[in-house]
């Protein structure tokens, strides 16, 4: 049991009786801390969540995540008031392309289609021509003609995993996840030889010789479904820790190592996902504040390379 639920238990109610109250919903990245994961609505991957959202008929989203998640989400549902509990809950990955600088790098490179990754604010969005997921990015990639030209943003870790995987060359930008950067090759070598018997999974944001020695690459969601379908019993993790506590509440007799990362404090949590806490959710819905708000404009734009997205995946049968 989280302690924190322990000196909560208000929190828990009064942000259930806000909820029917403003009919609003709570959405929750996998990479929250546990007692948000329990007081939402749904639970999952960024663009996963923001498609549920826009499904129902609540008039308020929280969207306990980052940034960029909470922009996903308004312009998929325009028409609702989006909430991010803490307004400086930013990515890494989504600051280290900036919009200006990414538009003179297409122009260093026109002709090119431009596909990037849904980890990335509004402003890329719209300057892209269409958004894929880890989970869809391959098959995004090869449902284009061998010969176009491709930009690839802002994850160059997972664009060079989509290169080896597809046999294409794509222009990359050069952005990465902190936290997906940080894993010790050597330190999780030294683990897998501890535990012979273990499954090492890892994000293919992270670097590329760590995903060398993983038995299975996948976005949160295929790491998590992979957990619960796998004969293994033990697994070496290499993302966000805030999915383990999903893994262990659908696998509770398997265990979950963290990937040893390369630092002195043995950690790899986001520490913009974590500026989320319960007591933020519950003020942010009490208050309706910090609200997202987009430029109609912007809002056109960007939805534009979801369409497509979406468009190609039903094409696709994905």
């Amino acid at each position: 049991m989280n302690s924190a639920k322990n000196t909560s238990v208000d929190l828990f109610s009064e942000i259930k009786i806000l909820k029917q109250k403003k009919n609003a919903i709570i959405l929750a990245h996998y990479y929250q801390e546990p007692d948000i994961q329990d007081a939402a609505d749904f639970i999952g991957d960024s663009l996963g969540l923001s498609q549920q959202a826009a499904k129902t008929k609540a008039d308020i989203i929280v969207f306990a995540g980052v940034h960029f998640m909470a922009e996903t989400a308004k312009i998929l549902s325009p028409q609702k008031k989006v909430l991010l509990p803490d307004l400086n809950a930013g990515c890494s990955l989504a600051d280290a392309c900036p919009a200006d600088k990414f538009s003179e790098f297409k122009k260093k490179h026109p002709n090119h289609t431009v596909i990037t990754y849904v980890n990335c604010s509004a402003e890329i969005k719209a300057l892209s021509d269409i958004i894929c997921t880890s989970t869809n990015a391959q098959k995004i990639v090869e449902s284009l003609p061998k010969d176009e030209k491709i930009i690839f943003a802002p994850d160059k870790n997972l664009g060079r995993f989509i290169e080896k995987q597809t046999g294409r060359k794509m222009v990359l930008w050069d952005g990465s996840c902190m936290v997906h950067e940080i894993f010790s090759l050597k330190k999780i070598i030294q683990l897998k030889e501890k535990h012979p018997d273990t499954k090492f999974i890892a994000h293919p944001e992270c670097e590329e010789s760590v995903l060398q020695i993983a038995d299975y690459i996948g976005s949160t969601t295929g790491l998590l479904n992979y957990t619960i379908k796998n004969s293994a019993n033990k697994f070496i993790v290499a993302t966000e820790t805030g999915i383990i506590y999903q893994m262990e509440k659908a696998s509770p007799d398997k265990i979950f190592i963290p990937a040893p990362p390369d630092n002195s404090c043995a950690c790899n949590d986001c520490p913009h996902m974590k500026l989320n806490t319960l007591e933020k959710l519950y003020t942010c819905l009490r208050d309706e504040k910090p609200e997202i708000i987009l430029d109609k404009y912007l809002i056109e734009r960007a939805a534009k390379p979801i369409r497509r997205m979406l468009d190609i995946s039903e094409k696709l049968g994905l």
